[in-house]
């Protein structure tokens, strides 16, 4: 699923909301500053097949905003966000959906990085604040839960 450009953004179907541009152009930032240049895939899609992959891959038959399967070499791996929980959630932190697109994003890249916010003592968390700061973005998943 890589391209040789680096990391890349399918969507299912574009939000009226949304600019693939800003968000293609986000992933290669991701992958520059936060990934060190290692690539990943993201697919951008709704509620059904992200509950589905998460049935499937997590044992899980419940939808989720994004889950990150790690891949192995050169490539980083893949993300699959819904843009239907995307959506809601923007609406309930007030922001845009491209924002809680990005701060999906980054929390399914950190994953892939190997950091896993249910085991590592806040790491992950501290992490991601950092992240999610120098990129502008509004409070992250884990702040969410936190507070």
């Amino acid at each position: 699923m890589s391209s040789p450009e680096g990391s890349t953004v399918t969507f299912r179907r574009v939000p009226t909301d949304v600019r693939p541009r800003a968000i293609s152009l986000f992933a290669r930032k991701l992958q520059r500053d936060v990934a060190k240049g290692a690539s990943f895939d993201c697919l951008i899609t709704g509620d059904a097949e992200l509950r589905r992959l998460n049935a499937q891959f997590r044992g899980k038959d419940y939808v989720t905003d994004v889950l990150s399967f790690p891949a192995i070499a050169d490539h980083l791996g893949d993300l699959a966000i819904s843009s239907a929980r995307a959506r809601a959630q923007a609406r309930e932190f007030g922001h845009t959906t491209e924002d809680e697109l990005r701060i999906l994003m980054l929390h399914g890249v950190l994953h892939l990085l190997g950091m896993d916010h249910e085991t590592d003592a806040g790491r992950m968390a501290r992490v991601e604040k950092r992240w999610r700061r120098a990129l502008g973005l509004p409070n992250g998943l884990i702040e969410r839960v936190q507070s």
